[in-house]
């Protein structure tokens, strides 16, 4: 059984075509699902007016579809947020008479120059995209492996007759049923009771799989968006950073003590302040340290988006790497 999860950008409700519509909030989910093979779809059904739903709708997908409708500054965020998020496949679909030869010109040089340019037909990429899922590479367990994976919620809710359950996509390695899980940053911790996949019953879901966790001793209170269920203990928590910083080629000014910046990483999206910033040559590759407005969980070594909601033409600065 192979899951594929998929942002699709561009044109509000297109991934209607492609899916049945599940869980919609300020990101929207629709789902397919052919034999044991399934496709997840995410929308950022509250962008522009706001940028975190195309981070959450990016950052929980491997792959994306893009319809372009018309060449604009929201088109160019979306292009520079699959950049910055190392989204490395993908489709593009042109519409309304745009050609190749205008199109390509805003992706030459990118990561993005690898995504595919397709004729809009739905029927066709559903199909596609379902052979892609049942080509995923199960993750498998080693004998004598360690079973301990990442979780992070992108919803939570009671169920009547079920009690708390979660919302999320397996970020690294695997969760099993019955395990504890601690919910960070609350330090409060949680047991699975039950794992579902697309609504059939699991012991045992890995990297990829987009899951719903019924859980025990926790109240749905303490599992907002972002928080972290774990039992990983390379995962850690902080409220300050030391980060190498990648700006993007389109920020045209240098990092500066004061800024308030948000950070986008899992489904954490938080507010940070900047305290310093070293002195270097290309001030697109930069040193500094964050505090945050409540703690991160985050691995030594992960990436995370940095983002200045402030910005007039551009709201994406780059990316932060976190020592």
């Amino acid at each position: 059984m192979g899951n594929l999860t998929v942002a699709v950008l561009g044109s509000d409700g297109y991934a209607g075509n492609l899916g049945k519509k599940g869980t919609s909030t300020d990101i929207t989910f629709y789902n397919l699902k052919k034999d044991e093979n399934t496709v997840t779809f995410i929308e950022p059904s509250r962008y522009p007016e706001r940028l975190a739903p195309l981070f959450y709708a990016v950052s929980l997908a491997k792959k994306a579809v893009i319809v372009v409708d018309e060449i604009n500054s929201v088109l160019g965020e979306c292009l520079v947020m699959l950049q910055v998020a190392g989204i490395e496949s993908g489709y593009f679909i042109l519409r309304n008479y745009i050609s190749k030869e205008k199109f390509f010109p805003l992706i030459k040089g990118t990561s993005l120059e690898k995504f595919e340019i397709i004729n809009d037909d739905p029927i066709q990429l559903r199909e596609q995209l379902l052979s892609e899922a049942a080509n995923q590479k199960t993750p498998q367990l080693t004998t004598g492996q360690q079973i301990v994976g990442i979780v992070p919620v992108d919803h939570a809710f009671n169920v009547k007759g079920v009690g708390v359950v979660v919302l999320g996509v397996v970020a690294s390695g695997f969760i099993q049923k019955h395990a504890n899980l601690n919910a960070l940053p609350t330090g409060k911790t949680a047991q699975i009771r039950s794992i579902q996949k697309h609504d059939e019953e699991h012991d045992l879901s890995s990297e990829g799989d987009r899951v719903g966790l019924a859980l025990k001793g926790i109240d749905v209170e303490n599992l907002d968006r972002g928080t972290i269920l774990t039992n990983d203990p390379s995962v850690k928590t902080s409220n300050t950073l030391n980060c190498e910083a990648q700006l993007v080629k389109y920020w045209s000014s240098p990092l500066k003590p004061g800024m308030v910046m948000h950070i986008g990483h899992w489904t954490q999206f938080l507010t940070a302040k900047i305290e310093t910033v070293s002195e270097k040559t290309d001030f697109r590759k930069t040193t500094i340290t964050l505090t945050l407005d409540k703690p991160l969980a985050y691995r030594t070594g992960d990436r995370a988006t940095l983002m200045y909601l402030e910005g007039t033409k551009l709201r994406i600065t780059g990316n932060i790497t976190i020592t």
